[in-house]
């Protein structure tokens, strides 16, 4: 698996963090929540299923173009496919509006995870909210869903929007996903909606995935994912790295991941495309019993 250079982590860490909180900040204000820059001339995503998670057969953004299309303002705006405009079917579901909520994903976590009664729900990278609390919703009063941000304005959004929800089975953790503050053993199910791309250290997210996963637990995330073709240089001429396209792994490399720290079952599914070879992807694995 690609790595980092370490002597630039931090500072991509930062430059995460600070694109992060400013979406919270402008969410918090009532304005349009983005993790990346605006352009109209950016190709989007098509809209991915409630129940499968799966794209509608999105319109090819041209390669160059695209770039940040995994958090567009402009298209999130027009109701095309990433945030808040993923989720088809909320029911009756009593959240807080789109904006408050600062959905920012690329896909749709808790509509392929299969949520069941009393399962306890980690979500990695949680903003503000919304994942967690529909994942509260799906586990019942019997269950619990934690998510965890690095993020202090996204945390106090999110815990705010969780009080609005009346969500009681819930809890926002501070800290980051290479080092989730969670005992071994602990979690059921994790999620995760277009963060791990964004990880500067992706072993170590994966190596905590297994650990927090209890024998037999699984995880359902969404995330950007490339071609095995493109090596990481002809990532990064697609896009930036917190616009979610120059951290993406590969196909391969997401398989290799997770099979290396002990996860069987590794399925990596494309669901819609972000830039030319970079899709918005499902990924599934399980812990082995």
């Amino acid at each position: 698996m690609e790595t980092i250079d370490t002597t630039s982590t931090e500072a991509l860490r930062e430059t995460v963090r600070a694109r992060y909180a400013a979406a919270a900040r402008s969410a918090a204000g009532g304005g349009s929540a983005s993790c990346c820059e605006s352009d109209a001339d950016r190709g989007a995503p098509g809209r991915v299923d409630e129940e499968t998670g799966r794209g509608d057969g999105a319109e090819r953004a041209a390669a160059g173009q695209g770039a940040d299309a995994c958090c567009d303002t402009d298209a999130a705006e027009a109701g095309e496919g990433f945030g808040f405009a993923l989720y088809d079917d909320l029911g009756d579901a009593d959240l807080p509006g789109p904006d408050q909520l600062a959905s920012l994903g690329c896909g749709n976590p808790t509509a392929v995870a299969e949520l069941r009664a009393g399962e306890t729900v980690l979500d990695l990278g949680s903003g503000g909210g919304l994942d967690v609390l529909l994942s509260a919703r799906r586990v019942g009063p019997t269950g619990f869903a934690y998510g965890l941000d690095m993020t202090a304005e996204m945390l106090e959004l999110a815990r705010r929007n969780a009080e609005e929800a009346g969500a009681a089975n819930v809890e926002f953790l501070e800290g980051e996903i290479e080092a989730i503050p969670l005992p071994d053993s602990s979690v059921d199910v994790i999620i995760s909606n277009c963060v791990i791309n964004l990880s500067v250290d992706k072993p170590a997210v994966m190596a905590e995935m297994a650990r927090v996963l209890v024998p037999g637990g699984r995880l359902g995330v969404s995330d950007v994912v490339a071609e095995d073709r493109l090596d990481p240089s002809q990532r990064a001429e697609r896009g930036s790295y917190v616009g979610c396209i120059a951290g993406a792994l590969s196909v391969a490399e997401y398989r290799q991941g997770l099979e290396a720290v002990g996860l069987v079952d590794v399925e990596v599914d494309f669901t819609h495309e972000v830039a030319d070879g970079l899709h918005g992807a499902i990924v599934r694995a399980r812990r082995p019993d």
